[in-house]
């Protein structure tokens, strides 16, 4: 089973930067994907970002050119640095993985974290 903890949500300014992380825990000998999504109120829920394990990356439209998305494979951990956020980035942000192999076996399915909460207001 594949745990993942959400971390460094909050309350921000607009035009202001945040750093959510999340590390999965569990038997884990190699992850593919790692990334993040996000729901707004109202709405349904949209990628932001995603890396491969060889670290190719996609970034929905809205993300481009202001988010960045990394990942530490040693750590089981991927990273989303958000900069000149705005009040419309406002969501519960959701880690996902996929691809996990563990204990010798390949599991495709994906794999969610309870979400955490980045309020962009002044």
């Amino acid at each position: 089973q594949v745990q993942l903890v959400e971390t460094g949500g909050g309350l921000v300014q607009p035009g202001g930067s945040l750093r959510l992380s999340c590390a999965a825990s569990g038997n884990i000998a190699m992850i593919n994907n790692m990334g993040w999504y996000r729901q707004a109120p109202g709405k349904e829920r949209e990628l932001v970002a995603i890396m491969t394990r060889t670290e190719s990356t996609v970034y929905a439209d809205s993300a481009k050119g202001r988010f960045t998305i990394s990942r530490e494979n040693a750590k089981n951990t991927v990273y989303l640095q958000m900069n000149s956020l705005k009040p419309e980035d406002t969501a519960v942000y959701y880690c996902h993985v996929n691809g996990v192999t563990m204990m010798g076996i390949f599991y495709a399915e994906p794999y969610w974290g309870n979400g955490i909460l980045v309020t962009v207001s002044s």
